[in-house]
C-alpha cells in the first residue's frame, strides 16, 4: 500500500491577509514540493466537505454554526487579532477538517498505509468555543474522533511537532484518558500553554523546548519522553499535527531543526504506528511560515511517510 495524499484548491482562497503568515503560498510550496518525480507514486485525493456532526463532535454545534455564519461575503473578519477570515475561509474550513476525517476512513478501510492532508487553515489552536492563533475548527482532533465515531476505536494518539504548542488539541483530550497527547514546542512561546505539569488525567505529555534548542535536544525529547509515553498508551490510531515551524529557517519563532529532523520524527512515529497498530497514521499540516524550509521539511515528512 502507499501514502494517500488528501488536499483540495478550496484551500487557497483562504485569505487572512497579504502581510499576514499563513497565507495561500504556504500550501503552494508544499504541493510544489510533492510534485517532484520521487512523490509520483502518492495517491492524491480531493477532500471532501467535514459534515457539522463530524466538527460538532470536538466543537459545539451553535459554536460551528457561529463561526461558519461569521464567514464574509466580501472583505475580512477576524475572530481575533491573529484569525482572520475571508469569503473563502467557509469552504477552506470544511475541506481542511473534510480531509482529516476523508483520510482517517480510507487508512481504516486499507485504502492507503496512511495520509498526508495538506491544507490550510491550520487547527491545533482552536479550543472548543474559541477560534484562535491562525484556526477556526481543530482539523487534527475532529478526525481523532472521526476514528472513534465512525470505526468504533477508543484509544487514539495526536503527537505534535509544531513550534507552538496545540492547546486546542489538548483542552479536547485533557479529560478523557483514552485521548493521548503529546507536544513538542518551543517554551515560552504562544500561546503560553504546554508546561511539562500540565498532564491532564496522565493523558498529556509535554516536552518544551528552550529556545535555540536543535536537533539533539528534540531528538532527545522524543526518544526520552514523547515515543515511551506513546508505546505505554499503545494507541489503536495515531494522527500527526505536522508543523515546520520548529526549523531553523522559520520566522516566527527559534528552535532550530532541520530537514532531515523531520524525516527521522516521522519515522519513528510510524515505527509506533506499526508497533501498536497497524501502522494506521494520519498526518496534517499545521505551521511552517518559511516558504522554502516549509516544502523540504514537508517533502522530508512525506517521504519518510512513503518509506513507513
Amino acid at each position: 500500500m502507499t501514502t494517500l495524499l488528501f488536499t483540495h484548491p478550496a484551500c487557497f482562497d483562504h485569505d487572512p491577509g497579504r502581510m499576514h503568515p499563513e497565507h495561500p503560498a504556504r500550501l503552494k510550496a508544499v504541493l510544489s514540493a510533492l510534485d517532484a518525480p520521487e512523490f509520483a507514486a502518492l495517491v492524491r485525493r480531493e477532500a471532501p466537505r467535514a459534515e457539522i456532526g463530524q466538527i460538532a463532535r470536538v466543537h459545539p454545534e451553535n459554536f460551528v454554526t457561529a463561526a461558519l455564519d461569521a464567514m464574509p461575503s466580501e472583505g475580512q473578519v477576524g475572530f481575533d487579532a491573529d484569525t482572520i477570515v475571508s469569503p473563502g475561509s467557509r469552504e477552506a474550513v470544511l475541506r481542511a477538517a473534510g480531509a482529516v476525517c476523508a483520510a482517517v476512513d480510507a487508512v481504516m478501510a486499507s485504502e492507503g498505509a496512511n495520509a498526508f492532508c495538506a491544507v490550510r487553515p491550520p487547527g491545533h489552536h482552536a479550543e472548543p468555543t474559541r477560534a484562535m492563533g491562525f484556526c477556526i475548527f481543530n482539523s487534527i482532533a475532529i478526525g481523532a474522533l472521526q476514528a472513534r465515531a465512525a470505526h468504533g476505536l477508543r484509544r487514539i494518539a495526536v503527537v505534535d511537532f509544531d513550534v507552538h504548542h496545540g492547546n486546542g488539541t489538548q483542552a479536547m483530550f485533557e479529560a478523557d484518558g483514552e485521548l493521548f497527547y503529546a507536544s513538542t514546542h518551543q517554551w515560552p512561546l504562544y500561546p503560553g500553554t504546554g508546561a511539562r505539569s500540565e498532564r491532564g488525567v496522565g493523558n498529556i505529555v509535554n516536552a518544551p523546548l528552550a529556545p535555540m534548542s536543535g536537533s539533539a535536544e528534540f531528538r532527545a525529547a522524543m526518544t526520552g519522553t514523547v515515543l515511551p509515553a506513546l508505546r505505554r498508551f499503545n494507541p489503536e490510531f495515531l494522527l500527526i499535527s505536522a508543523g515546520f515551524d520548529a526549523h531553523a529557517d522559520d520566522p516566527l519563532a527559534s528552535l532550530r531543526l532541520g530537514d532531515d529532523d523531520y524525516e527521522w520524527v516521522t519515522a519513528e512515529l510510524a515505527k509506533v504506528a506499526a508497533e501498536c497498530c497497524g501502522g494506521r497514521l494520519v498526518s496534517a499540516l499545521e505551521g511552517g511560515y518559511d516558504l522554502d524550509a516549509l516544502g523540504r521539511a514537508s517533502a522530508a515528512h512525506v517521504r519518510a511517510l512513503m518509506a513507513a
